[in-house]
Parts: structure tokens; sequence; C-alpha cells
């Protein structure tokens, strides 16, 4: 009964209530905390929440060119918003962290946050499958959705390189982790950016994946010239 008082605004806030509560716990374990964390669950959550938001922009947005709706997702799925729906449903407070992450906040932080909703998202797929996990993304982003502007979107820089390559028919980036370094609570990681079409590399780093990606994105951007569009 406590672990169903526990959990119950969580719950509430996401209108959605676990048959299996280890798969909600796993969720919100941060790899700090124990060895079966919910890095495996944010892999499949990352997958489904971008399926879904786009196949729901595809039906909604249907004048809309696929460059715009690139942006429109990518807005949908990066780290903030994400990071901003855990805050809304106060998840911080029940996150499994260990001790270094919990003594430098780890449970305020954008990234740790965001990766959580990605988990919890693949814990509803894995607990009662696809109908129900897209029920729930489609109660938390309705109004964000809603408030979408096709013509007002800022290009974040992966968006903008894969624009980039698309206009030109050339295959799509890679992104390869190359290291990640430092304790579990403070780590860096080291991405490369790959075009193989242009035979080009370029490297970013960052406190987490999004970020480091953005910035090899970034230095892909400058070394082929592109500028604003």
């Amino acid at each position: 009964m406590q672990g169903i008082d526990k959990y119950h605004r969580l719950n509430k806030a996401i209108g959605y209530t676990f048959n299996d509560v280890a798969l909600l716990q796993q969720a919100l374990t941060h790899r700090s905390a124990a060895k079966k964390h919910n890095e495996r669950l944010e892999f499949l959550g990352d997958a489904i929440l971008g399926m879904v938001i786009g196949e729901t922009l595809y039906k909604r947005f249907t004048d809309v060119p696929e460059g715009k709706l690139t942006r429109m997702r990518s807005t949908l799925v990066k780290g903030d918003t994400l990071a901003e729906l855990a805050r809304e449903a106060c998840m911080g407070e029940l996150l499994l962290l260990g001790p270094g992450e919990l003594k430098s906040g780890g449970h305020r932080r954008s990234s740790i946050l965001a990766d959580a909703v990605e988990a919890l998202l693949g814990a509803i797929y894995l607990d009662s499958g696809m109908e129900q996990v897209r029920d729930v993304i489609s109660r938390l982003w309705e109004s964000r959705i809603e408030k979408l502007d096709p013509n007002a979107h800022p290009k974040d820089s992966k968006t903008r390189l894969q624009e980039y390559l698309q206009g030109r028919q050339l295959p799509l980036p890679i992104y390869v982790i190359d290291s990640v370094s430092g304790k579990a609570h403070r780590q860096s990681f080291e991405i490369s950016c790959v075009v193989e079409s242009l035979e080009l590399k370029t490297i970013g780093k960052g406190a987490n994946r999004r970020d480091a990606e953005q910035q090899a994105a970034s230095s892909m951007l400058v070394l082929i010239g592109d500028g604003d569009e």
C-alpha cells in the first residue's frame, strides 16, 4: 500500500497506473543507483516517443512539408521539453539516485529528468502495450501540440544538418559515442558526427548525449559552410 501511495501523484499526472510496479521503479532508477537501471528503458521509450509524435504530426498537419514536421517533432521531443514534463509530474522526487547524484542535485538536472521520461514511456509500453503508451503520450503532449506553429520553429543544429543533407539527396549523418568519462553523476560525452558521403567528421562534447550531438552537428555545419538558410 505504501508503494501505491508513493506513486499516486505521478500516476494521476500521467493518467496511468502500472500493473507491474517494478517496471516503474526501474524507469525511475538512475545508473548511479543500481545495476538494474533505466537506460535500456530510455532507449525503448525514445524510439516510441519519436514514432508516436511523428505519426501525430503527420496526421494533424496534413499540408506541412517534411522539413517543418521534423523541426516540430524536434521541439516536442527535445530534452528541455521532456524535463518540463517531468517537473510537471513531480518525477524528480521519485528518482532513485546514487550518493554522488543526490549530493549534486541530480533530481533537478534536466538531462536526468528527460531520460526518466523516456524510460517511463518504455516501461508503460512493456507493461501494457502500444495503445496505452500512445494514449499517455497524447495526453501529456496535447497542449504543446496545440500550440505548435509550423512557421515559427527554430532549427537546432541536428535538424539543420539533416535538412541540408536531405536537400542535396545525401545520406543522413551518423552519430557515434566515442567516449564517456567521469563519474556517474558528472559524466562527459564525446560524440562524433560523421557524414560519410562528404568524408567529413566532427566531434562534440557535452554533459549528456543530446548536447554532445548538437555540438558535433553545429561543428559539421560550420565545416560544410552552411549558414542560416
